[in-house]
């Protein structure tokens, strides 16, 4: 059940959504305006628009949802591919004008060869763990062309525990979120926030360079790492 796509489809057919709610691990269920999936350049947060500047040769936007950046990307003449897996995002995505789409989840994608990974809105969290995220590094070499880079944002979520325990039996960035659409729910998914101290290290033992490029002063920031190894 496309429960995310449901409600990108209204959004894009009607130019609004019902209440896209967001279930998560640790607290109440939050809403998810749908209109971001849709917004402008002049609409994006800095750490976006900083992530879109820094972007090289042929790149794979990564979750590329209702295709925003990457049809600024293709605005701008690169040549860029979205991937997803939400068959009506693809469709979605088409639609809207984007030349190259893919419907296909990003473990088991091959084939062509890229100079950017691209992952945005916390993309990077589609990893769901910490081990997720370093067989990830591994998989990602070989999507890469030599010097190529994997750029992504993410957060330290450290402070969704002011005042209660970090969880003892994980990361403490692991979570688990669930799509509701039109009292319609979706599979429970995991999802990974990496702090950048983590981040460093594990980059480090997988041989991938690791820079931080951009701190938006609210515990997210924007990465960028090439293999070394």
């Amino acid at each position: 059940m496309d429960v995310f796509g449901n409600a990108l489809q209204d959004q894009f057919e009607n130019g609004s959504a019902e209440i896209l709610w967001l279930h998560n691990s640790y607290d109440e269920p939050e809403e998810m305006p749908v209109d971001i999936f849709f917004r402008t350049e002049e609409e994006m947060p800095d750490i976006e628009l900083e992530a879109m500047d820094m972007c090289e040769g042929k790149v794979l936007d990564v979750g590329g949802g209702a295709g925003s950046h990457a049809l600024i990307l293709q605005e701008r003449g690169y040549d860029i591919v979205a991937l997803d897996i939400s068959p009506t995002a693809v469709d979605i995505m088409k639609k809207r004008g984007l030349t190259h789409v893919v419907e296909g989840d990003i473990f088991n994608y091959q084939g062509e060869k890229f100079d950017t990974l691209l992952f945005l809105m916390n993309g990077i969290g589609l990893t769901g763990t910490v081990d997720g995220f370093r067989n990830f590094l591994s998989q990602a070499k070989s999507l890469l062309n030599e010097g190529g880079q994997l750029l992504f944002d993410s957060s330290d979520i450290t402070y969704l525990y002011e005042g209660t325990a970090m969880p003892e039996d994980k990361y403490y960035g692991e979570v688990s979120y669930q799509y509701e659409y039109k009292n319609e729910k979706g599979e429970w998914f995991n999802w990974l926030y990496i702090d950048p101290q983590l981040l460093k290290t594990i980059a480090r033992e997988c041989g991938w360079e690791c820079h931080l490029l951009f701190d938006d002063g609210q515990d997210q920031y924007l990465a960028e790492m090439r293999v070394t190894a």
